[in-house]
C-alpha cells in the first residue's frame, strides 16, 4: 500500500487556521496538538490529578467482555488501572455497519495515535472510543449509502422507531435486520470474502440486543488485536462513576453557560462561524423522562425547567439527583467533553471538523472546573483508491487531488465536448451568432411595421436558439453512447472518490472494501507513519 499526502484547500477557515498555526485560534485551546512536547508536558498536568481508574476499568471490563472483546482490549483496560497509564480518545454514533468510513477512519487514528505516543513517551497508552449510544436521532444511523447504478442509494433498515429512545436502549428488529443485510449484500460484488462475511454478519447480528451492540460487536472483528477499548457513553454503570462529576457542573452552571456563550458570539463575529447552540440559561444537561431525554434550562429564579415544562428542580433537588440516580441525567455537547476529562486521563482526543469547532468554544467551560482541554488533535481524513481505479485515473490524466478534491464532472464535459474539432458547444455558439445577424434585418422591418411585430420577431429568434440547443444536445448524447467506456470511467471515478460532491469517507462504507479485499489494508492503514497536520491522505490499495 501507498499513502500520499494531498492537499485539497477544502478545509473550513477554522481547520485551516488550526492546523498552520492561527493565533487567534491557537488561544483557545490549552495545547498545541501539533506541537513535539506538548504530549509530554500533558503528561505532567495529568498527573497532578487523581482518577477512579479501578472504578473505570471495572466498567469497561463488564461492557467489552459483553461485547466478546479480544484479549488486547481486556489487556488494556487491565492496564488502565496503572496510574502511569493516559488514553488516545474519540468516539461516534453507532452507525450500522459502523456508518460512514470517516468513523473506521477515527478509530484508525486513535489507535495510531496512541501507539506513536506510547513510543515516544515510554508510557501506557490505551486507545478509548466511545460509542455515541445516549444519542436519539435514529434517523442518522438506520442506514448505510451504498452504489446505484452511477450514483448513491441510501439503504435504510426498515425498523421504524416512534419513540425517542437512546440507542443504547434501542432493541434491534432482528427480521428487519436480516432483510436488511440481504439487500445491502445484494449490491456487493461476488468475491472470495462475500459469503463468510455475510455468514459473520448475520452471526454478530444475532448475537447483539441493541444497535450499539452490533456496532461494538463488528468493530471488534474489523479490529481484532489492536487493543481497542469501547465505552458506551449510555452505559448506566458508567453513569455511577459520573454524579459528583454532575454535581459540579450543576454548581458551576452559570460560569460554564455564560462563558460557552461569550466564546460563541466573539467566534461567529470574527468570522469563525459554529454550528452550535448555547444560549445563557443553557443547563447543558439532560433530565431523562419515560426513556426520551428532556434538555434543562436556567430561568431567571433559578430552577431548572425542561424548554416545555415537562419537569422543574431547584438547584439542590437536581445535585440531590445527579448523587443518587445519576442515571436520569446525560450530558450534551457541552457537557460531555467535561465529563470525559473528569473519566479519563486522556493525553489527547481525536476530533472530527466540527468538533474541533465546537471544543473550540469550550475553554473557559474546562477552566471553570479547574481542568484543562486535552489537546485536540485532528482524525486522519482518507480516500482508499484501488489499482484498477488507479489505472483508470491514469489513463485519463487525473491527478488523486482533483479527483478527491473537485471530482471529474468538468472534465468529463470537456473532453467530451473535445472529441469534435472545432468542440459541439463552439459549433453551436458560432451558429447562434450567424443566425443572430442573419435574422438582424427581419427583426428591424417587423418592429418597423408594429411593436407587436418587434415582440413576434424576438420570440422567432428564441425558437431558433432553442433549435440549435436542442440539436446541440442531441448530438452531444450521441456523443456520449459512441464514447461510453470512456464517459464510464469518469463517472466511475466520480463515484468512488467524490461522491455526493463531498469525501468518499463521508458517503461510503467500509463494506465495500473489506467485501473486496478483506481487513488486512485496515492494519496497514493503521500501522502507517502520519503528519496529523496534513488535511487529507490517499491510500493506494
Amino acid at each position: 500500500m501507498r499513502i500520499d499526502p494531498i492537499n485539497l484547500n477544502t478545509q473550513s477557515r477554522l481547520m485551516a487556521g488550526y492546523r498552520n498555526g492561527d493565533k487567534y485560534i491557537h488561544q483557545k485551546f490549552d495545547y498545541n496538538p501539533f506541537d513535539s512536547d506538548t504530549y509530554s508536558k500533558r503528561v505532567s498536568d495529568l498527573n497532578k490529578r487523581v482518577y477512579d481508574r479501578a472504578g473505570l476499568a471495572a466498567v469497561l471490563e463488564e461492557a467489552n467482555k459483553k461485547w466478546h472483546a479480544p484479549d488486547s482490549t481486556m489487556a488494556n483496560i487491565d492496564r488502565l488501572r496503572n496510574p502511569d497509564s493516559v488514553v488516545v480518545i474519540g468516539g461516534q454514533q453507532a452507525g450500522l455497519l459502523t456508518g460512514p468510513l470517516y468513523t473506521i477512519h477515527k478509530m484508525i487514528s486513535i489507535i495510531n495515535f496512541a501507539h506513536e505516543q506510547e513510543k515516544q513517551l515510554q508510557i501506557p497508552v490505551v486507545p478509548v472510543f466511545w460509542i455515541a449510544g445516549e444519542d436519539h436521532d435514529f434517523a442518522e444511523i438506520n442506514h448505510i449509502m451504498a452504489e446505484d447504478s452511477s450514483n448513491m442509494k441510501k439503504i435504510k433498515i426498515d425498523h421504524n422507531v416512534v419513540e425517542k429512545k437512546s440507542v443504547s436502549d434501542l432493541e434491534m428488529d432482528k427480521e428487519a435486520g436480516y432483510k436488511w443485510l440481504k439487500r445491502v449484500f445484494q449490491r456487493q460484488t461476488e468475491t472470495e470474502y462475500t459469503r463468510s462475511l455475510l455468514e459473520e454478519l448475520e452471526a454478530l447480528l444475532e448475537q447483539s440486543v441493541t444497535y450499539v451492540d452490533f456496532f461494538a460487536r463488528i468493530t471488534f472483528r474489523l479490529l481484532d488485536g489492536h487493543g481497542l477499548v469501547l465505552i458506551d457513553s449510555g452505559d448506566p454503570n458508567l453513569r455511577k462513576l459520573e454524579g459528583e462529576h454532575f454535581v459540579k457542573m450543576i454548581e458551576q452552571q452559570p460560569i460554564i453557560s455564560s462563558g460557552v456563550n461569550r466564546s460563541l458570539n466573539d467566534s461567529n463575529g470574527n468570522g469563525y462561524p459554529i454550528a452550535m447552540d448555547a444560549e445563557e440559561d443553557a443547563g447543558h444537561i439532560f433530565y431523562h423522562i419515560d426513556g426520551e431525554r428532556v434538555l434543562l434550562f436556567k430561568d431567571t429564579d433559578g430552577l431548572w425547567k425542561g424548554k416545555q415544562g415537562e419537569c422543574e428542580f431547584t438547584t439542590e433537588e437536581l445535585i440531590d439527583i445527579a448523587r443518587n440516580t445519576p442515571e436520569k441525567l446525560s450530558n450534551n455537547v457541552v457537557t460531555r467533553p467535561l465529563m470525559q476529562e473528569f473519566l479519563f486521563p486522556t493525553l489527547a482526543f481525536i476530533a472530527g471538523p466540527g468538533e474541533v469547532g465546537y471544543w473550540s468554544v469550550l475553554k473557559t467551560a474546562f477552566h471553570a472546573l479547574t481542568l484543562l482541554m486535552p489537546p485536540v488533535l485532528p482524525r486522519l481524513s482518507l480516500t482508499l483508491i484501488d489499482r484498477q481505479l488507479e489505472k483508470r485515473m491514469e489513463k485519463l490524466s487525473i491527478t488523486a487531488t482533483d479527483a478527491v478534491g473537485k471530482g471529474v464532472d468538468t472534465e468529463k464535459i470537456n473532453w467530451l465536448s473535445s472529441q469534435m474539432s472545432p468542440p459541439i458547444k463552439e459549433i453551436a455558439d458560432q451558429l447562434k451568432k450567424t443566425v443572430e445577424v442573419a435574422h438582424k434585418p427581419l427583426r428591424k422591418a417587423a418592429a418597423d411595421i408594429s411593436d407587436d411585430l418587434d415582440d413576434v420577431a424576438e420570440k422567432n429568434l428564441a425558437y431558433l436558439f432553442n433549435d440549435i440547443d436542442y440539436l446541440e444536445r442531441r448530438v452531444f448524447k450521441a456523443l456520449q453512447a459512441k464514447h461510453s467506456k470512456t464517459i464510464s470511467d469518469y463517472d466511475h471515478i466520480q463515484l468512488m472518490l467524490h461522491p455526493e460532491g463531498g469525501l468518499q469517507e463521508r458517503s461510503w462504507n467500509v463494506l465495500a472494501w473489506i467485501n473486496r479485499y478483506g481487513r488486512g489494508f485496515l492494519d496497514e492503514l493503521i500501522e502507517y507513519d502520519y503528519d496529523y497536520q496534513k488535511e487529507h491522505y490517499a491510500a493506494f490499495l
